[in-house]
């Protein structure tokens, strides 16, 4: 019980001469383990392989059978992250990330017994359900802490502990790897001993976070900020309340802006193994591969902290046109890198770089957008609320790459030409997300909390 007391949040209120620049390492802890659930590509052909193990064989599970745990887990996120958004503001992050520790530890060891068994529906219940559940709490937990430390620099401060999310797979898939190759026998793939270890580490890395996170004492501000005369546009110093937030026009165009940029990107980062393996055939194997989904994670990190930064400086509005343009451009031009037209490993892997930062930049730039629009007060209700975008994503980014592709090489397409329709679509969806960002407008004073309806003057 002595140690439940210590997750209330009161229990986490810094004293005086506490640093802030404490805090990021914490909520890095978080982040940089449960963003291992981007590099769950590198246990897709291992898992075809269960039963056959060095090769698929009647009764074994198929990759579009198995894209479904990555996306049930997303789905379970954005849930997750909506469901209990507005309970973790009372609770507090502490008592956030020690339930986030347990449920994705939980998930690999619900899913060791899945493997072993080789029953699917315990994988999807394990990593999918339970670990999903973990990962949404873990997502949102330090953001709003983090930008109450913070508030001279919103986007540097989410961006900071939201590049470990997408700094996971940089650990996660050469670990994984070298767990499955340990574990490895003739007689198994390894995957099961390695969703165990795999858990309990996590586990213990995760407590570090729960118990080094402080929240500011109430009034606390940076000793040298001093708030703008005269905020740039979109950005109020009033707050809404979640509820209200969610009936807005504001909230639900900064939802599609995040589900289209999101869609285009998972749908790649869930399938990146097997691609650059069938885009290259011959030249690119497991290993290799696995080095790529590695690559794609430091640019993941690095555009979440680059682009979230810069956006402190050039608004999100524009950070996003960026994305949007950009974007678009270069996943029409990515399948053409391939065997079959440039034939530039050098190439594929750069423009997926460029991509993995944008896509890992939208994620970190839309808390510090919702904290513009819709101010502090129950900033982290609202980004949980808005991650149901990342649920959709999570379903429907892959199940177009996976099931258009099968679909492509049924009726007689290579393996490589399967993906150009695909990519086309993800630069299509691009577009639309661009024209959202577009009519994003202030918040009207009437959506306000009561007592600070007042006239307008910081939304010049």
């Amino acid at each position: 019980m002595a140690f439940l007391s210590f997750l209330d949040r009161e229990r986490s209120i810094a004293q005086p001469g506490y640093s802030r620049w404490l805090v990021p390492p914490a909520a890095l802890a978080i982040h940089l383990c449960i963003g291992q659930v981007y590099a769950f590509s590198v246990f897709k052909i291992p898992l075809t392989q269960a039963i056959g193990i060095t090769k698929s064989v009647p009764g074994d599970w198929t990759q579009s059978q198995l894209a479904w745990i990555f996306s049930l887990a997303i789905v379970m996120l954005g849930l997750s992250a909506a469901v209990f958004g507005k309970w973790l503001e009372h609770a507090g992050p502490r008592k956030a990330m020690f339930a986030s520790a347990t449920c994705f530890a939980l998930g690999f060891f619900i899913s060791y017994f899945g493997v072993i068994s080789h029953q699917l529906w315990l994988i999807y219940f394990g990593y999918g359900f339970v670990g999903g559940i973990g990962l949404g709490l873990g997502y949102i937990s330090p953001v709003s802490t983090l930008i109450k430390w913070f508030p001279d620099r919103p986007g540097l401060a989410t961006g900071m502990a939201i590049m470990g999310f997408g700094g996971g797979a940089m650990i996660g898939s050469p670990l994984a790897i070298k767990l499955m190759a340990y574990f490895r026998t003739p007689g198994d793939v390894g995957v099961a001993p390695a969703f165990l270890a795999m858990g309990a580490l996590y586990f213990l890395l995760m407590m570090f976070g729960v118990f080094t996170i402080r929240v500011p004492r109430d009034g606390w501000k940076p000793e040298t900020w001093i708030a703008a005369a005269k905020p740039q546009k979109l950005i109020t110093s009033h707050n809404v309340e979640v509820n209200t937030a969610f009936t807005t026009v504001q909230f639900w165009l900064l939802w599609i802006v995040l589900c289209t940029n999101v869609t285009a990107g998972i749908g790649i980062l869930e399938q990146a193994s097997p691609m650059i393996q069938e885009l290259f055939k011959g030249s690119i194997g497991p290993v290799a591969a696995g080095g790529f989904v590695g690559l794609l994670s430091l640019f993941n990190m690095a555009g979440r902290f680059f682009w979230a930064s810069t956006s402190d400086f050039i608004g999100r509005r524009p950070t996003y046109f960026i994305f949007f343009t950009v974007g678009a451009v270069l996943y029409y031009l990515l399948p053409k890198t391939g065997a079959d037209y440039l034939n530039s490993v050098t190439l594929f892997v750069g423009i997926s770089a460029v991509l993995l930062s944008m896509y890992g930049g939208g994620f970190a730039t839309i808390p510090a957008y919702l904290r513009d629009l819709f101010g502090t007060y129950h900033v982290s209700a609202i980004h949980g609320r808005l991650l149901t975008a990342w649920s959709v994503a999570g379903v429907l980014g892959p199940v177009m790459v996976n099931y258009m592709r099968e679909y492509a090489i049924a009726r007689g397409a290579d393996k490589a030409s399967a993906y150009q329709t695909v990519l086309r679509i993800m630069a299509a969806l691009l577009v639309i997300g661009f024209v959202a960002n577009l009519l994003v407008r202030p918040v009207s004073e009437k959506y306000w909390l009561p007592e600070e309806k007042k006239p307008i003057e910081q939304m010049a």
